[in-house]
């Protein structure tokens, strides 16, 4: 799943003490943020196998340290700190973890049995991304259905904040329509080109930055 771990994020918004909008971003995706970096830098790896599932040829065969259950937990803890020390609160802490830890729980619904409990076997994963016809709209729901959420307990503070909310929107579709419609290899690819975990990181990036703006135009309503 890409875009629909954002849900996650949209529904914590909506909490006075949580963070805010763009740091829940961040919290949705860091597992992936992390995956990215790692495998540019050559701690984690994958390839790209054709038709190993409908609608993702990503083989995750090695990410102990991202994806395993124990590493999600880790790197949820880890970014509950920083929220603590940053924010002064025991609660946004505690929601900014729960988001994090969102990101494994949503992969485990889509998955091949590529995440474990510590890096090592059983494989885990219940597969939807062979089910197009589940997943595509179980991550629009996701997606959507939790920027609708997000709308429906907020209000603008500004005649223009439509503007924020709109471009991520769009992005987000945008994002999601290039990860889907992204022709599958034509052969195995292995190592995988650094430009796709660059793209990745970019696209975090640039969401997370969105969902910031949108965060400085909207209020929680009383």
């Amino acid at each position: 799943m890409f875009i629909g771990h954002y849900g996650a994020s949209f529904v914590a918004a909506t909490s006075r003490r949580a963070p805010k909008l763009g740091t829940l971003f961040v919290a949705a995706q860091l597992v992936d943020l992390a995956f990215f970096s790692f495998l540019l830098v050559g701690i984690e790896h994958m390839r790209l196998v054709p038709g190993i599932t409908a609608m993702n040829p990503m083989d995750l065969y090695d990410m102990p340290w991202t994806h395993s259950l124990v590493g999600a937990l880790a790197w949820s803890a880890g970014f509950a700190l920083l929220v603590r020390l940053w924010q002064r609160s025991s609660i946004a802490a505690l929601i900014g973890g729960a988001v994090v830890f969102s990101h494994w729980l949503i992969d485990l619904l889509v998955h091949r049995p590529d995440l474990t409990i510590a890096g090592s076997p059983p494989p885990l994963g219940l597969g939807l991304w062979n089910h197009p016809a589940i997943e595509i709209p179980l991550e629009l729901l996701f997606a959507f259905g939790g920027l609708a959420f997000f709308l429906g307990r907020t209000r603008a503070t500004s005649a223009r904040a439509w503007l924020p909310v709109a471009l991520l929107a769009a992005m987000m579709a945008v994002a999601q329509a290039v990860n889907w419609l992204t022709a599958q290899p034509k052969s195995v690819i292995d190592p995988p080109p650094p430009s796709l975990a660059i793209m990745g990181l970019a696209a975090y990036v640039l969401l997370a930055t969105l969902a910031w703006w949108v965060s400085q135009t909207r209020e929680i309503k009383a």
